[in-house]
């Protein structure tokens, strides 16, 4: 789960739009994950505090370490979306 905080210029609802389909789009093409989720905040208080929140559900832990190296992947990260956090929290969870 990753959630962000973009950078003032790209906080408005239409940028957020235009950045999270996009995320969508390229999260998509990367090779490991089962599911990609990327939302938008729902209400005021979300909206105070992120601007995004991206779920990738991978099958094993174990395939993590693979993902974020995934060159698709850091292209994403490195040159799209960087660019535009103010602040960005990952933490992983696993299934029971």
């Amino acid at each position: 789960i990753v959630l962000i905080k973009l950078t003032e210029e790209h906080t408005t609802a239409s940028a957020r739009a235009v950045i999270a389909e996009e995320s969508r789009r390229r999260l998509g093409d990367v090779l490991g994950p089962i599911g990609v989720t990327v939302a938008t905040p729902a209400d005021d208080k979300a909206s105070d505090s992120w601007d995004l929140a991206i779920t990738v559900r991978i099958e094993v832990l174990d395939d993590v370490p693979g993902y974020l190296a995934d060159p698709l992947h850091r292209a994403y990260v490195d040159e799209y979306l960087l660019p535009k956090v103010a602040c960005l929290k990952a933490w992983n969870f696993e299934r029971p």
